[in-house]
């Protein structure tokens, strides 16, 4: 299983990303899975961690994803099952959301 989340600001500490990560792991854990990397999208990276993260689904057939919430794809609905709906039709991924019902 892999991660992904977005980081929102520019302020983020290192202990926020690790404490994200950390529940990251302890979520996948508990669900049956081990969590290999977490990709993060940030405001000052200069390449996609979404598409990176494409990239190794498909390299490595990996087909589960697991993002904290929806938040971290968008903020808006839309734009958040547009991305989920990507990554489905693109990899045969399944996304776990920590936050919510949705599967």
């Amino acid at each position: 299983m892999y991660g992904y989340m977005r980081v929102a600001n520019d302020h983020a500490t290192n202990d926020e990303l690790l404490r994200i990560k950390h529940e990251l792991t302890e979520y996948a854990t508990r669900e049956g899975f081990c969590l290999g990397e977490v990709f993060a999208e940030g405001t000052t990276c200069s390449e996609s961690a979404f598409h990176t993260l494409l990239e190794a689904l498909k390299r490595h057939r990996v087909r589960d994803v697991l993002v904290p919430s929806l938040w971290h794809f968008a903020r808006l609905p839309g734009l958040q099952d547009a991305m989920r709906q990507h990554i489905e039709h693109e990899t045969g991924a399944r996304i776990w959301v920590m936050q919510g019902q949705y599967r």
